[in-house]
């Protein structure tokens, strides 16, 4: 396959669009070699953890979970919630960083190994065409053809299993969200009975089907924001897929009986033939190589094949190809790692510190002190009270300090899993246990027998206006 575009002109245009605005559709070649074999167990091992992390449970519970339309999110089998803001932030910060630092050090690695719009498109949905359909020619050849019975065949079979495909997909997605047996109720009845998770279901279905059938490398091209963000990312010293231009230039063409003065590359252009999305690597850098290595492979079995050493396209720095040194730390990479570890210590710390059970006791704004029955006096409060378990507890508030009475107003404190528990209380005293307006009071939280924790707050009464009065 030419490449569409000349060395002067790649890093002004995109390669899947013409000079005249058209979609230019892609054609690889099937790769193979010892990196895309290495790619295939990697996408094998992912697409597992994709497929049985939602039915690991641990004590009856999701072992990851991310509700974002509820706010519930489990992390290895520990439950987060809005109540846990300042860690899920923390821990995004802490992502974020690696990421900058990850695509500094080895480049935009993540996307020809781990990214799933990757893994689907390669390793799932292009082999599938590639048993119905042939190799790059054959399917070049088909679409060119005119329609046949036989062209029908192969392109309603194709477009079926890739609907299933992202059916399943939309399924098992779903499942990460919701938990594995809600997924099932909506699976096992009516479509009336679960409207939205049917819409949602089928419209995360035709949403991946569109991707992989139509879209494909433009989502990478031209939808992900990671690829864009490669120019300020990357510098001479990141690990990428480059080609050697001290060491393939000037390309020619091998031939018969005359002395070889060209460089290794002979100009094959099988690095642009295997390519997903139809860059030529040779050109340098560019916003749509994602590297997936399959260039690499192609240009390593020529090489063998022509008796030249391995690595003309290869992992490699910038600087390192021109200068022939090797990876070297930077004062960018010590500063991210330094800010990473920062980020990391200050989220460890947030999750070591983390409680079960949180509470908030503070007395109710603007209300001073409630004459009672009896001589007594009371105080109206209000509490807050998070339950960050699995499990229904009850928790129970006394007084530790004085001679006092806590009664709920409303129901007991019988707290939900993962919910947020608001109402309010009042402390009723006697008159005669209090010397001053203003005393403070420690209330003890109590779970299980155990204290969880303890609140100091203040009560106010009217023993100054009575001394006044007298």
């Amino acid at each position: 396959m030419e490449s569409q575009h000349s060395l002067s002109s790649y890093k002004d245009s995109v390669s899947t669009i013409s000079e005249q605005g058209k979609r230019v559709w892609i054609y690889p070649k099937k790769p193979k070699g010892r990196f895309t074999a290495a790619r295939t167990i990697v996408a094998i091992f992912l697409l597992l953890i994709l497929v049985v992390t939602p039915f690991i449970k641990i004590h009856d519970h999701p072992f990851m979970l991310f509700n974002l339309l509820e706010r519930k999110f489990i992390f290895f089998g520990l439950a987060f919630g809005p109540y846990d803001f300042a860690i899920l932030v923390v821990g995004f910060i802490a992502f974020a960083i690696f990421v900058i630092l990850f695509t500094a050090i080895f480049g935009r690695i993540f996307c020809g190994w781990i990214c799933p719009q990757t893994i689907f498109m390669e390793m799932v949905f292009r082999k599938i065409e590639y048993w119905i359909e042939g190799d790059f020619r054959k399917q070049i050849a088909l679409d060119n053809a005119e329609w046949t019975f036989k062209k029908y065949q192969k392109k309603i079979l194709k477009h079926i299993i890739f609907f299933l495909l992202s059916f399943i997909i939309a399924n098992i997605l779903l499942a990460w969200v919701i938990g594995i047996e809600a997924l099932y109720k909506i699976i096992t009845v009516a479509p009336s009975q679960h409207l939205s998770g049917f819409i949602s279901i089928s419209l995360f279905s035709g949403v991946f089907y569109f991707i992989f059938s139509r879209f494909r490398e433009q989502a990478c091209t031209v939808v992900c924001p990671y690829g864009r963000l490669q120019g300020v990312l990357l510098d001479q010293n990141s690990l990428v897929v480059a080609y050697d231009t001290v060491r393939g230039e000037p390309r020619g063409k091998i031939k018969k009986n005359e002395e070889r003065k060209n460089g290794d590359c002979i100009d094959c252009k099988l690095c642009v033939d295997v390519c997903p999305t139809g860059i030529d690597i040779r050109n340098g850098i560019q916003l749509e190589c994602v590297n997936c290595t399959a260039c690499i492979d192609a240009c390593d079995d020529v090489m063998d094949k022509v008796k030249k050493p391995r690595g003309l396209i290869r992992y490699d720095s910038l600087q390192g190809i021109k200068e022939r040194i090797r990876f070297k730390i930077t004062p960018r990479i010590i500063s991210y790692s330094v800010v990473l570890f920062l980020f990391v210590a200050l989220f460890s710390y947030l999750l070591a510190a983390r409680e079960d059970i949180e509470v908030n006791i503070f007395r109710t704004p603007g209300m001073l002190y409630q004459d009672q029955p009896g001589e007594m006096i009371s105080n109206l409060y209000n509490f807050n009270i998070v339950n960050k378990t699995f499990e229904p507890i009850e928790v129970s508030l006394k007084i530790k300090n004085i001679d006092a009475e806590i009664k709920l107003l409303g129901s007991d404190l019988h707290l939900v899993p993962m919910q947020v528990e608001e109402g309010k209380f009042m402390i009723i005293a006697h008159k005669k246990v209090f010397s001053k307006m203003n005393t403070q009071i420690h209330i003890g939280v109590y779970y299980n027998g155990n204290e969880v924790t303890a609140f100091k707050t203040s009560f106010l009464s009217n023993i100054k206006l009575k001394k006044h009065e007298n």
